[in-house]
């Protein structure tokens, strides 16, 4: 879902050093209310933080 968000065929090699896409929060935030239920979690924040680092982790850039 969050390469589809960005645009992109797939995620960074390079994790943390190179960013190569961009996603706003407000689609973190529909994305965390799709997976809310496959998440280890019921608290909407903490879904919205997990997905936050998986972006970054992708190499992908989170704008406020």
């Amino acid at each position: 879902m969050l390469k589809r968000a960005a645009n992109l065929a797939k995620a960074s090699g390079t994790s943390g050093k190179e960013t190569i896409g961009k996603v706003t929060k407000k689609q973190i935030e529909e994305i965390a209310k799709l997976k809310l239920s496959d998440l280890n979690t019921n608290n909407m924040e903490k879904a919205i933080k997990s997905i936050e680092g998986t972006a970054r982790s992708m190499g992908i850039a989170i704008e406020g």
